[in-house]
């Protein structure tokens, strides 16, 4: 019997690849997405096409971080054009309010794995997309679960730490992923601004894999 992997799945490029990966690796596919008081609720229903696709089973759960704010994601903040240092497209704690809860969701399941796509090469300058980050949190769910006690660690894997976003395109590809259902787009529209800083790597990483971006732009 195959093992069961939680994907964080998003409805954006990384997360439907490296849940793809897990599926490659032969992983019953648990799919877990927020619904996070983002301002644009679109990504959503693309991550449940990408659970679709996957044949994942799939749970959404709502975490209201516009509670909190602080982020042009969850607040009245302008999205920027350009991102320099930590962005302001950066959400407090996101990654670890949302590993927090895979990990929970995992448990329940007696699944081995949880995987994230998250990036620390060609990303945002976020700070919870670092290996450090990464490496620390591993050590945070050793410590804190039933599971680890008992000897049955759940292992955070992260297949695109290391890749560019290039490369991680060519690795969707090769996996049949529908690019054409995932949003990239940080501002609220029908189409992708083209514009955002989010928008801008996705067009830069399908013109670098020499892949056609199937994506709807305005501009």
């Amino acid at each position: 019997m195959g093992k069961k992997a939680v994907c964080l799945i998003s409805g954006g490029m990384d997360s439907a690849v490296s849940a793809a990966i897990a599926r490659e690796e032969g992983n019953e596919i648990y799919a877990i997405t927020f619904d996070y008081g983002q301002r644009n609720k679109r990504e959503v229903e693309s991550a449940k096409e990408i659970a679709k696709w996957l044949n994942a089973k799939h749970k959404i759960i709502k975490v209201d971080l516009r509670q909190i704010g602080g982020s042009a994601l969850t607040d009245n903040i302008e999205v920027p054009e350009e991102a320099h240092g930590i962005p302001a497209t950066y959400v407090p704690a996101r990654n670890t309010i949302f590993l927090s809860f895979a990990l929970a969701y995992a448990e329940v399941v007696d699944a081995d794995y949880i995987f994230i796509g998250v990036n620390a090469v060609d990303y945002s300058g976020y700070p919870d997309c670092r290996p450090q980050y990464i490496k620390a949190f591993r050590n945070l769910a050793n410590l804190a679960t039933k599971r680890s006690v008992e000897g049955r660690p759940i292992e955070i894997k992260t297949p695109l730490l290391y890749l560019t976003k290039a490369e991680i395109v060519k690795k969707g590809y090769e996996l049949g992923v529908p690019f054409e259902k995932t949003w990239s787009c940080y501002r609220e529209r029908e189409k992708h601004c083209g514009r955002c800083p989010s928008c801008k790597l996705r067009k830069k990483a399908f013109k670098e894999a020499g892949i056609e971006d199937p994506t709807e732009y305005e501009n």
